[in-house]
């Protein structure tokens, strides 16, 4: 920002829009005898991980990224269910087409928040608080879902101040109170400030986010390096000039998964290959994007972690030609000890081509890619969105043995 300019001086009004428990909430919406009940979506296993928790689940301690095994422990009548992805995306298109009907300006951040510009708007629409109140008022009767909104000049602080919203709630933060809002926050809440930075800034007497505001930007300097040092320093006086940018895309769309036993068997990972390339082309194919790099993730009992990608001459959006792609690259890696994580994703993403073409892999390959038309995968991924992503699938998922019931 330039220099003499603070929050004050911005004319901005910036909307983020975050939806409360968004996991949990889209499946007590699928099964409502769900409404009331502690729920966590996540891995099932020992090391599976809380993807979300419902608000319910949320006062006895629990909380995202916890392991599943503890917040079972603290909270042992919660309802355990995996993530379905492709359902979640799905819901977040409708969403973000609700976002886009108050302004062009919409910056997705993830599956169930965003940033929107809607400086332009007002004119039109009103003030930014009741610009907020009408998409919070748009997403519930369109979807259902609450949303918490947080408003201000800056995206730093409407980020925060969504999160102060939370739950079900918006929260306007006027030019010229930045300061007044942001300092008295944990200094942990600002972007960049993870728990080996606070230890650093621990030998400071850091607590708050007036805390780093009063340090030297020298100082944080020396402490951090240049860039997080200013970055910080900035941010801690409310000085933050990033634009909401509309065109910004996701890097990759990927699935991974810890499995509660070390997995030793390739066939197995075979099959939570396979099933993973479904999954993450569903997801592909409800944002509309294909991608030309598929990567192979394994980690193993160490915590040794490798990747393998392959890029095709096309890009790919058809689970089979992800899945080929990612069993090429599995058959040539050493499984070693074991396998404690697999994950497959797609990258370099751009919008999908009209029509999916058979992606041709090298000569050496042992068998083509299986072609999937796009008639047979739409009707597969609307089965799935519906009664869920083990519905329907490929043969090839089934362990041997098993027989369809």
């Amino acid at each position: 920002m330039p220099g003499g300019q603070g929050p004050a001086a911005v004319k901005r009004c910036i909307l983020h829009v975050d939806l409360d428990a968004f996991y949990a909430s889209v499946e007590v919406l699928a099964d409502p005898t769900l409404a009331g009940r502690p729920v966590l979506v996540g891995g099932t296993g020992p090391r599976g991980v809380v993807a979300a928790a419902s608000y319910e689940a949320r006062r006895f301690g629990v909380h995202s990224a916890m392991p599943m095994a503890r917040a079972r422990r603290l909270c042992p009548q919660a309802v355990v269910l995996p993530p379905r992805f492709d359902a979640y995306a799905e819901v977040s298109a409708r969403v973000q087409e609700i976002f886009r009907a108050f302004t062009p300006l919409v910056e997705p951040i993830a599956l169930d928040e965003a940033f929107l510009d809607v400086t332009g708007s007002e004119r039109l629409l009103g003030p930014g608080v009741e610009i907020g109140a009408a998409i919070r008022a748009r997403v519930r009767e369109d979807t259902g879902l609450a949303a918490s909104v947080g408003i201000a000049a800056t995206k730093l602080v409407a980020k925060l101040a969504s999160e102060e919203a939370k739950p079900d709630g918006l929260l306007v933060v006027e030019p010229g109170t930045e300061l007044a809002f942001l300092h008295p926050l944990p200094a942990g809440r600002l972007w960049g400030v993870g728990p080996a930075t606070l230890r650093r800034l621990d030998r400071f007497g850091v607590q708050t986010v007036g805390d780093l505001a009063a340090l030297p930007e020298a100082t944080l300097v020396d402490a951090l390096g240049r860039a997080a040092g200013h970055a910080l320093h900035e941010l801690a006086q409310g000085r933050d000039d990033r634009r909401v940018e509309p065109d910004r895309e996701a890097k990759s769309i990927g699935q991974e998964e810890t499995f509660p036993r070390d997995v030793h068997d390739r066939e197995a990972l075979r099959r939570e290959a396979r099933q993973m390339a479904e999954r993450v082309g569903g997801r592909l194919r409800a944002k509309g994007l294909a991608g030309r790099t598929v990567t192979l993730k394994l980690r193993y009992p160490d915590f040794r972690t490798i990747t393998r990608s392959a890029t095709g001459p096309e890009p790919v959006a058809a689970s089979a030609e992800i899945a080929a792609l990612a069993l090429a690259l599995l058959d040539r890696v050493d499984l070693g000890a074991g396998v404690r994580l697999l994950g497959v994703s797609v990258r370099n993403l751009i919008p999908a081509p009209a029509h999916q073409e058979t992606l041709p892999l090298d000569a050496g390959e042992a068998s083509p890619v299986p072609r999937t038309t796009e008639p047979v995968q739409r009707a597969v991924d609307a089965v799935r969105a519906r009664f869920g992503d083990g519905a329907v699938g490929t043969a090839a998922r089934l362990e041997p043995g098993v027989k369809d019931r």
